[in-house]
């Protein structure tokens, strides 16, 4: 009896031992391709993130002269990252006005949640809104649900077109680094800024991470508009109790704050993303950024 009693302990143990190898032999068994095929495009790949980009590059918006880049605050994303033996799927898809309520009910039908829709920007023509959509399960699936919910959208479904050159950053940019805190890159015409924050955010108790891919970082725009100066926009990632001195921080150096919301229901702490805009000199805005990042916990190298 007490031999039987041990060799089921050593079993059990076993099985909790291996239980993080398990864990990444499904990680690795996710069939990317599939879900490639369902998008008709390749993805980024971050650490164990896929991240599929759909700009809205059909749209021409413009807010106070400027014509908006579909890097600087048009680029609709789908990610997934492996759980569970499946996938977390977080996105966050750009739609007119008239978009969303066809698209949020093909994703409804196809079992995922809507998480948030809102603005990003204020007095934009076309206006823009911003649906997030979660869900867990079989990533190809989820895949095709939200690629038929795009289909009733005017959002571009082919696969994209090879760049050409991009517009250069005319901007200074590594004065642009040493301000923010964090080394930027060029995207599209656009040089980008990712700030995580110090803590880890998680759902479902699972961390999101990389976060940058995953939507929870501090995502910070300069679009070039001529003579050093940029427009600027993008969201802080806040808790709470950090809200309210992030927007007098941005308030006080001329940034307009457009928007505050949630983007997730579940997440661990409990995250508000507060939208910024600006036009102005590149380097007063980014000392105002500054202001208002030192009122966050997140970090600076």
């Amino acid at each position: 009896m007490r031999k039987m009693f041990w060799t089921t302990v050593s079993i059990f143990a076993a099985l909790l031992a291996s239980e993080p190898f398990v864990t990444s032999a499904h990680a690795q068994e996710v069939d990317w391709q599939k879900v490639d095929d369902a998008f008709g495009r390749k993805p980024a790949v971050s650490g164990d993130v896929h991240r599929y980009g759909f700009p809205r590059t059909d749209l021409t918006v413009t807010l106070d002269g400027v014509t908006i880049m579909p890097t600087f605050a048009l680029g609709g994303w789908v990610a997934f990252k492996p759980m569970h033996g499946e996938a977390m799927v977080m996105s966050d898809l750009v739609l007119l006005e008239t978009e969303i309520n066809p698209v949020m009910l093909k994703l409804i039908e196809g079992g995922l949640e809507i998480t948030a829709v809102h603005n990003h920007l204020l007095r934009a023509s076309p206006a823009t809104f911003y649906m997030h959509v979660g869900g867990h399960g079989d990533p190809a699936r989820m895949a095709t649900v939200i690629h038929d919910a795009l289909a009733v959208s005017k959002t571009p479904l082919a696969p994209p077109a090879a760049a050409g050159a991009p517009p250069a950053i005319d901007l200074d940019t590594a004065q642009l680094d040493q301000l923010i805190g964090v080394k930027g890159q060029a995207n599209g015409g656009v040089y980008q800024f990712g700030v995580p924050r110090r803590d880890p955010v998680m759902e479902g108790g699972i961390q999101i991470a990389p976060v940058g891919p995953m939507g929870v970082a501090t995502a910070i725009n300069f679009q070039p508009t001529g003579a050093g100066k940029a427009a600027i926009t993008g969201d802080f990632v806040l808790i709470g109790e950090e809200v309210n001195p992030v927007i007098k921080a941005l308030r006080a150096n001329g940034i307009d704050v457009t928007a505050v919301h949630s983007h997730m229901l579940d997440e661990q702490p409990r995250l508000y993303f507060l939208h910024f805009w600006a036009n102005d000199d590149a380097l007063k805005l980014a000392n105002g950024l500054r202001a208002a990042l030192d009122k966050t916990a997140s970090t600076k190298s």
